[in-house]
């Protein structure tokens, strides 16, 4: 995402999420706990255009998003949306879909790492949010539910027909996009759909803590190994190797892979600028 906008300012409030940013760490919670923070239109707006935002301002180093109450994100919300969605016509509906697409874009093309902090449910769009994260860090109460077929969809929703097979291999996303079947901690840590499994109640602990070495971390040494990541996916090799030698070209230009050399000749830790 480009750093350069308009007149746009800052967005002062968030209706839909909670937003706090501290020590280049934006904490980003979902606050519906009475509904399992299911999603709304405007709870997926938010996170579309606050991603797009905390891009440009280039202050956020890393992100972490959490759920309140019992659980991270039940999906979308079956009154607001899968209600409403039933009068809507062809246009609108696709207008809807793209929209949810967005927010999963938003998130893997963001110039910083997200961290999803999960415990209790995360189902439907809020599987495929935890998904699109750069690192799952759950406790042993979460439990993944790719819901779609169940409401008689595609399980292909939001990228997820894209981004599951990447993560756990075509097998089990196979299994869980057509069936649907809960996955426990357990089994989500066994298959590569967890990052890191923590004690009960210590999700959004360690993921802060993730967060906070990734803040203090060469941010633009990650920021291109995200964008890496996601762009060699679809690549031959030859084109990912070119990418990669041009990508190393540049930061070798960089302030620091120069302050690397020099902490590392004075022998103390080096002072990661980000540039």
């Amino acid at each position: 995402m480009s750093p350069f906008t308009g007149s746009a300012a800052r967005t002062p409030r968030w209706e839909h999420l909670r937003v706090e940013v501290s020590d280049g760490v934006a904490t980003v919670t979902l606050a519906r706990p009475e509904k399992l923070n299911a999603l709304t239109f405007g709870a997926y707006a938010d996170l579309r255009d606050l991603l797009a935002e905390l891009s440009r301002e280039r202050s956020v180093r890393a992100l972490t998003l959490a759920g309140e109450g019992r659980g991270f994100c039940s999906g979308g919300d079956v009154d607001e949306i899968i209600g409403a969605t039933l009068a809507m016509d062809t246009a609108q509906l696709l207008d809807f879909n793209r929209m949810t697409g967005q927010v999963v874009r938003a998130i893997r093309e963001c110039p910083f790492p997200v961290i999803a902090a999960l415990h209790g449910v995360a189902a439907g769009a809020g599987a495929v949010l935890a998904l699109a994260c750069d690192f799952r860090v759950a406790d042993p109460t979460a439990r993944f539910a790719f819901l779609f077929t169940r409401v008689g969809l595609s399980g292909g929703d939001m990228g997820a027909a894209y981004l599951l097979p990447r993560v756990v291999g075509l097998g089990h996303a196979t299994r869980l996009l057509m069936l649907g079947d809960p996955v426990r901690a357990t089994e989500a840590e066994r298959i590569g759909l967890i990052s890191e499994l923590t004690e009960e109640g210590r999700a959004d602990e360690a993921a802060g803590q993730l967060a906070q070495r990734l803040a203090q971390g060469p941010a633009l040494a990650y920021a291109q190994t995200k964008a890496l990541l996601t762009a060699e996916l679809d690549m031959p090799l030859a084109a990912s190797v070119e990418l990669d030698a041009s990508t190393q070209a540049l930061l070798m230009n960089g302030a620091d892979y120069a302050e690397f050399h020099a902490a590392f000749t004075e022998k103390r830790p080096p002072k990661w600028s980000g540039r």
